[in-house]
């Protein structure tokens, strides 16, 4: 092993040492699991990619080669078929009413919690807390009474507030993290220039939290997108269907022909994608600063 030899740093001045790299197993293991856990999870997605460009031909000749020359006739095919651009509207109104009502409702209680003293305010987030572990198979019985007496079952508005109220307690949870962690001067001097509450929430707060709001709008949208359950029993006539029920009997009119199948799986999983890419950034510092603040 080579010695550690002083080198000039030009830039700032001074003598440091180089440090020597080895080998090392314990390295090289991680990098294996890393590398292991990266295969397990892109592998459906180059499955999904490669079959949505095959013909049934090339897919029954050869299950992973990339198609040698792809074709788009599958999506065409599914959109036709599959009434995917019905499903694909109804989603994405119901993931965006429900990730809405969900922050505005957890940005005031946050709010209140954070940075309101009042009595019970410990107690209603140790509360909130707990509603996070319960899961929400549990409570679908007692909701699907509920919206039934309130005449709000096979609507949009039934379902949108039974996904808000879902998704709120582990809302409430990051964004009174994030207000905590904002100095108090800043609401001090806010307050001294005559500012409301509610102006200090909206114009203060909320803007210094993009990294939380960016992290729920991902994390919240992506469940409320995939969920089938919840939107199978609440909205159960057929031109109410959401993309991933409309999935499932869509893949049972097309299990015989699975590139068809696969571009319109492949269709349902981009507006997610997407989402994630443009908010990567503030994702990931979202979640970061979520973990070791508070």
């Amino acid at each position: 092993m080579k010695a550690n030899l002083p080198v000039w740093d030009a830039a700032r001045g001074i003598s440091v040492r180089r440090r020597s790299r080895h080998f090392s197993w314990a390295g090289a293991l991680r990098q294996a699991a890393l590398l292991g856990a990266c295969f397990v999870v892109l592998l459906p997605a180059y499955f999904m990619l490669v079959t949505a460009l095959k013909t049934p031909e090339a897919y029954s000749l050869s299950k992973f080669s990339f198609p040698i020359p792809p074709t788009v006739d599958n999506f065409s095919a599914a959109m036709r078929g599959g009434r995917f651009v019905l499903w694909f509207v109804n989603s994405s109104v119901l993931a965006i009413g429900a990730v809405l009502l969900s922050l505005i409702a957890a940005a005031l209680a946050a709010f209140a919690i954070a940075r309101m003293r009042f009595r019970g305010s410990t107690l209603f987030l140790s509360l909130n807390t707990a509603l996070m572990v319960i899961p929400p198979v549990v409570m679908l019985i007692p909701l699907f009474l509920l919206l039934a007496n309130i005449r709000l079952i096979g609507t949009y508005a039934g379902a949108a507030l039974v996904y808000a109220g879902l998704l709120t307690p582990f809302s409430i949870y990051l964004l009174v993290n994030f207000f905590r962690a904002i100095p108090h001067e800043v609401i001090e001097s806010a307050l001294m220039d005559g500012a409301s509450p509610f102006i200090i929430l909206v114009r203060i707060l909320l803007p210094l939290s993009v990294p939380a709001l960016a992290t729920l709008v991902v994390v919240n949208g992506l469940w409320v997108w995939n969920d089938l359950l919840i939107a199978l029993v609440l909205l159960p006539r057929d031109e109410l269907r959401t993309l991933m029920v409309g999935i499932t009997v869509f893949g049972s009119r097309y299990n015989s022909d699975v590139p068809v199948a696969m571009a319109g799986m492949l269709v349902a999983s981009l507006p997610m994608l997407l989402i994630y890419l443009f908010g990567q950034r503030y994702f990931i510092r979202g979640l970061v600063a979520g973990a070791v603040k508070g």
